[in-house]
């Protein structure tokens, strides 16, 4: 189920700095512009992020647009993820997507999981 963004913003967004990660990432790969967001069982806190370039919104699928690109999280993810941000930040200690969630209880120090 695509919504349109100004409904979706509410739920999720991705940052203008990750869109241009993605659409950087995706002409390398002469894929679309379009990451997803799923939540996996596992990790170190009980769920994990999963990232990957997607091909095609699924049936079940949200979608939010930012400067292009396409983030979609799946139904069930959603309910996870809802009212996060999606960034794609560069430290130190390396780049990486990340999610900054409210519905975290508590996170791990790598920040790639999460529990509620």
């Amino acid at each position: 189920m695509t919504q349109n963004p100004e409904t979706l913003d509410q739920d999720i967004i991705l940052t203008p700095n990750a869109a241009k990660r993605v659409a950087a990432i995706a002409e390398k790969q002469g894929k679309p512009a379009m990451l997803r967001l799923a939540v996996d069982g596992g990790g170190c806190s009980g769920f994990q992020y999963r990232f990957e370039l997607a091909e095609e919104i699924e049936s079940d699928d949200v979608s939010v647009i930012e400067s292009g690109v396409t983030l979609v999280v799946d139904d069930i993810s959603l309910d996870l993820v809802r009212g996060s941000a999606v960034d794609f930040v560069e430290s130190l200690g390396g780049s990486a997507f990340q999610v900054t969630n409210p519905n975290a209880a508590s996170g791990c120090g790598c920040g790639s999981s999460f529990s509620v």
